[in-house]
């Protein structure tokens, strides 16, 4: 019998050209089979005669049932085809509390299928495959000319947009999943959506030890410990006194926060922490008749990203034993994966990185969720650059600092745990409560060996 997370990995395997994508120990529920009978009267019959239909629900080849039903918008309708789930329910009653297990047919659940099309035209939109844990994570194909083009989108962003298949659009009406995936193997960025046993083992656990730390951890302005682990300021170095209530505590600033992390990954490697002076060396020249220069002479406005730059460059040097200054370490995440995001206002080209200014905000869900399936393992310092609009020009600062654990669950879903002021948040959060602010991102290898003092 498999073992749990091997039933519950994501694998995409090509075989021969052909691709088996298995999702919680099996094949994603295939509808093709359904989907062929359906063409006349659900996916191009009026939309008077679709509402006409009976919702159905059918087996497929592969024992799986579906639903077929209709659903609308003002503008739009859809044909879904979705797979039987079951979930768990809580029932009460005068004797007590039950669990019983209901019968869900979502349509963003892995093997679900959608036909969008306009209310008013009638004229198919596109067709959607939802293969992934995440009901955000789907490939979608469009009718354009003769021809149907394939995006791939992970939370509202495209990782690929208008990819051409060189097949009329009508052939996705009955095309299977695994047929999809094998067709655009070499197109489309399937990569995302591998995931490998095992990989954020060390993420887990370094979530895990900082979870149980917080509660010796209270915030104080420019706080951080020294290399020998002794309270000073950031700013000048000055030993600390400590305030009598946190007495057998630990007092750190969100900068002093972020270095007390990275101070665990060194720890076991150095027997110390990480030395102050370096980690304040200036990473930005800005231009010195610009606004934001004529202030950087007077304040010091890119500390956090100082800061956390030049924390991850010494991270990365004990880790590799040989001393890399920010400029030659190659820390920050400048990628650029998405093609377009949905907005209120339609499609629109995204922002994304801006240099010495990082990622916006709303951008951090999709842009983690990559990294994530890219590059297991790692972690994420984050300077935070606010913006004062009430001034003109406006100014920008980076004071504060946080940290991200992206992975994948047991069931392949994404999971981001943040980290910010000696607290936990959601990633969710986090985005709301910097909505219309830029995040910087730089790397940092998660350990087994995590120790923090």
């Amino acid at each position: 019998m498999r073992n749990a997370a091997e039933k519950l990995i994501i694998l995409l395997s090509f075989v021969c050209g052909a691709a088996n994508v298995l999702f919680a120990g099996g094949l994603v529920p295939d509808s093709s089979d359904i989907r062929k009978e359906l063409r006349e009267t659900w996916f191009e019959a009026p939309l008077s005669f679709v509402r006409e239909n009976r919702t159905e629900v059918r087996t497929a080849k592969d024992g799986n049932l579906f639903q077929i039903r209709l659903e609308e918008t003002d503008t739009t309708f859809s044909v879904v085809v979705a797979p039987r789930t079951e979930m768990p329910v809580d029932v009460y009653s005068e004797s007590g509390k039950t669990t019983a297990v209901q019968d869900v047919y979502s349509s963003s659940s892995p093997g679900s299928w959608i036909l969008v099309r306009n209310k008013r035209s009638g004229n198919p939109i596109c067709v959607r495959y939802y293969f992934a844990p995440d009901s955000g994570v789907y490939v979608q194909f469009s009718p354009l000319g003769k021809s149907a083009y394939g995006d791939f989108v992970v939370f509202g962003s495209y990782c690929a947009r208008q990819v051409p298949t060189g097949l009329p659009f009508e052939r996705f009406y009955a095309m299977s999943f695994s047929d999809v995936a094998a067709l655009t193997k070499n197109t489309l960025p399937w990569r995302y959506s591998v995931r490998r046993e095992g990989a954020y083992d060390t993420t887990l656990s370094m979530i895990r030890i900082i979870r149980s730390r917080l509660a010796n951890l209270v915030y104080a302005d420019d706080a951080m410990y020294d290399e020998n682990g002794d309270p000073v300021s950031i700013l000048t170095g000055a030993p600390r006194r400590m305030h009598a209530e946190d007495a057998g505590k630990m007092s750190l600033s969100s900068a002093g926060f972020v270095k007390w992390i990275a101070d665990g990954i060194v720890y076991p490697m150095t027997r110390g922490g990480l030395k102050r002076l370096p980690l304040l060396e200036h990473t930005v020249n800005y231009d010195p008749v610009g606004f934001q220069g004529v202030l950087s002479e007077k304040y010091n406005i890119s500390f956090a990203l100082d800061w956390t730059r030049n924390l991850a460059s010494a991270v990365f040097s004990v880790a590799t034993g040989k001393t890399y200054r920010y400029p030659e370490s190659g820390v920050d995440m400048t990628e650029d994966p998405f093609a377009a995001e949905m907005t209120a206002d339609g499609v629109k080209n995204t922002v994304g990185y801006v240099k010495d200014s990082g990622y916006p905000a709303s951008s951090l869900a999709p842009l983690l969720y990559v990294f994530a399936a890219e590059y297991p393992g790692e972690c994420y310092l984050a300077a935070i650059r606010e913006t004062d609009r009430k001034r003109i020009p406006e100014v920008h600062t980076f004071n504060q600092c946080a940290i991200f654990f992206p992975y994948f669950d047991d069931a392949g879903k994404f999971q981001c745990v943040v980290f910010r002021n000696n607290a936990e948040a959601t990633l969710a959060e986090f985005s709301r409560t910097f909505q219309g602010d830029f995040i910087h991102l730089v790397r940092v290898r998660t350990t087994a060996t995590f120790n923090p003092q």
